[in-house]
């Protein structure tokens, strides 16, 4: 009765597949992959006709099985090719199951052989193994297939559902089939009643087909191949446990122990290793795709970074220059990186990212080369001298002696550096190739675009806060006039009226100094009265610096070590700016830490320091928010006292440095040209 059932099932099934193999053939080509389909279609109608009339423990059922899954594989690796390259990944992922399915075959054909009794079990639990690893690796790959199909493609989804179907009875008869051989006839006859509503849902599938072509999307891809590799290290522990109990006797127990323990902590060691995660990223992007990245997945996450202004980075949000610097690494598995900015004509270390903190400079060499042709540079054929002599000289020593150093990115917008990011060297070492200048060249125009948009906001903001002052000055304005009137009209009254000579002397003098002060100030707060610029005279600093000394020694302790030294500038606006520097001391040093100035003549410059032992600021603070007008660490403060003494500095001639660290104290140094002899003179 049941040879009877199996024999009529499967009978059928071979009578529907063949005939529908038979009408697709007269119906000619369609838009899907006729040819792999008709070939599929007869593959099946043999395999069933080869079950119906040949007994299903004879060899060439078992090779049939093999060629149907071998031709249904085929078709679904046509449908998801959309030329005749083709995708060299998903190819191999088709092609290990391929070769699984042949491997059964082959092990069906040595089960024939003249080989003792225990051969033929060990063979034929291995082929077992093998027919169970081809249908669950296909279920997988129909599982992705039916993802990829959009909806709108009913008749992909169908033909999915039929060999999902043809393979999971597969599974379940060989999984029960595992556990208990007597139920194989039965299940036999099931399988061929499911192989006729697979042939009807077939049928159904060809009138609804439309445009079958498919393209599996990397990610699908890749997990398509994760699913196969864990199905083949399933099966393998599988069979070599099976081996191990027919042929280790006694010791069985022990040796499946010490395989299937061995064979875990062998996958568990390769998924936590860092270095082989990165390795085996590199070699299936080279060797299994036509392009190493997904730009797709690429552009997404790096724009994404850039975006995400709210990330928290040690507890604050994490900065602009930080997220470039991780989206551009991010691209090549870079671990760090740091930004290079633009500095007058140099390049200095703006922000680093897992970087250790550097206080080296890009040098304007760098700048000029990486602003003339926007060209990436890699450091490897710097180091060997294989780099052209414009790269070579213009690459600093401290870059090319640290052997992290990996590529240098130019950032350009608008056809200006606004910096470049320096890539560590990714995990698997390896040279840039034309993919890796292309994507790192557009994500480095990019990432430049969101730093001049930043910058432009920054000066935007700037420039309202200037307008701010101005306008909060303004009512004052009005009444400094007057208060400038009514002292003029005191010192004319003082000169006619007072009877004292001496007291009509001091109180001239007193109101006219108080009047050419505020006259001075009115000048300076006004917009429209811009000040008359004077030429720079030789300053005796020394005596400057006493009599600051000596102004201010009753509010703070505060010393001085001058030498005679002469300096090209303003005294008024110098005093102006150490009373500044002096002040600021004062409020971030302690009530006995005290104040020290000196000068100090170096060749053509004179060096004025101002030191003070105070609380001190973070290098961040310094470079990004000291000398920016109405940004202040006093709670009071306008924010104005730093970025005014610079500017009279500059507009002197000299400079201003700054040296601060933490709890430990600032130090702000005046670089002065120096008087020569006959300026002096004169």
């Amino acid at each position: 009765m049941m040879a009877t059932l199996i024999l009529w099932s499967h009978a059928l099934a071979a009578l529907v597949f063949g005939g529908l193999g038979v009408a697709q053939l007269r119906g000619g080509a369609g838009q899907w992959p006729h040819g792999a389909f008709v070939t599929a279609l007869f593959a099946t109608s043999l395999w069933a006709l080869a079950v119906a009339g040949i007994d299903a423990g004879h060899v060439a059922p078992r090779i049939a099985e093999s060629v149907r899954n071998i031709a249904w594989l085929g078709f679904m690796l046509a449908l998801v090719r959309r030329d005749r390259a083709g995708n060299f990944a998903l190819g191999t992922v088709y092609l290990l199951v391929v070769a699984i399915a042949v491997m059964s075959a082959l092990l069906a054909i040595a089960e024939m052989a003249p080989i003792d009794r225990e051969a033929v079990v060990a063979v034929g639990t291995a082929r077992l193994v093998f027919r169970m690893m081809t249908a669950v690796s296909a279920l997988v790959l129909v599982h992705h297939l039916y993802q990829a199909a959009p909806a709108s493609r009913g008749g992909i989804r169908l033909v999915m559902l039929a060999l999902g179907a043809m393979w999971g009875a597969d599974l379940v008869l060989l999984t029960l089939y595992y556990f208990q051989a007597d139920w194989v006839s039965w299940l036999s006859a099931v399988r061929g009643m499911a192989m006729v509503g697979v042939a009807a849902v077939l049928m159904i599938a060809v009138h609804r087909s439309g445009d079958w072509t498919l393209a599996l999307s990397r990610p699908v891809t890749i997990r398509a191949l994760t699913a196969i590799g864990i199905v083949l290290y399933v099966g393998i522990v599988a069979l070599a446990t099976s081996l191990a109990g027919s042929y280790a006797g006694p010791y069985s127990r022990i040796a499946q122990t010490a395989i299937v323990f061995g064979a875990t902590t062998t996958l568990m060691t390769m998924l936590s290793t860092p270095w082989l995660r990165a390795w085996t990223k590199v070699k299936i992007a080279k060797h299994l795709f036509r392009h190493r990245y997904d730009y797709r997945a690429e552009w997404q996450r790096f724009t994404d970074t850039l975006g995400m202004s709210g990330t928290q980075f040690d507890g604050h949000p994490e900065p602009l220059g930080t997220r470039v610097v991780k989206a551009v690494a991010d691209l090549t598995d870079s671990p760090g990186g740091l930004l290079l900015v633009p500095d007058g004509a140099s390049l200095e270390v703006s922000t680093t990212w897992n970087w250790r903190d550097t206080t080296e400079s890009g040098g304007e060499a760098l700048a000029r080369y990486l602003g003339d042709g926007a060209r990436i540079i890699e450091l490897d054929p710097v180091r060997t001298g294989d780099a052209l002599h414009e790269e070579q000289a213009s690459v600093p020593t401290w870059l090319s002696d640290c052997r992290d150093a990996w590529a240098i990115v130019p950032l350009l917008h608008g056809g200006n550096l606004v910096g470049a990011i320096v890539l560590a060297r990714p995990p698997v070492d390896r040279a840039l190739d034309w993919e890796d200048f292309d994507l790192l060249r557009v994500a480095g125009r990019q990432a430049a675009s969101y730093l001049a948009e930043d910058r432009a906001h920054t000066a935007l903001a700037d420039a309202a806060r200037f307008d701010e002052f101005n306008r909060r000055f303004a009512f004052i304005l009005h009444d400094i006039k007057n208060l400038v009137s009514q002292l003029t009209l005191v010192a004319r009254n003082a000169e006619r009226h007072a009877d004292n000579p001496d007291f009509r002397v001091d109180m001239i003098a007193t109101l006219k100094d108080s009047s050419d002060r505020m006259n001075a100030l009115l000048a300076r707060l006004s917009q429209h009265n811009a000040a008359p610029s004077e030429p720079l005279q030789p300053v005796d600093v020394g005596a400057l610096v006493e009599r600051i000394v000596a102004a201010r020694k009753s509010q703070h302790p505060i010393a001085a070590r001058v030498v005679p030294a002469l300096a090209l500038g303003h005294a008024t606006r110098l005093e102006q700016v150490l009373g500044h520097l002096v002040q600021n001391g004062i409020e971030a040093s302690g009530v006995d830490d005290p104040i020290m100035l000196s000068i100090d003549a170096q060749g053509d410059r004179v060096r004025i320091d101002v030191v003070d032992q105070g609380c001190g600021m973070t290098p961040g603070f310094v470079r990004d928010q000291l000398f920016r007008p109405f940004v202040s660490s006093k709670p009071t403060g306008f924010g104005i006292g730093a970025f005014e003494a610079r500017q009279l500095v500059q507009a002197m001639g000299g400079t201003l440095e700054v040296t601060s660290r933490e709890g430990q104290g600032t130090r702000f140094r005046i670089l002065l040209p120096a008087a020569t002899a006959m300026e002096a003179a004169a």
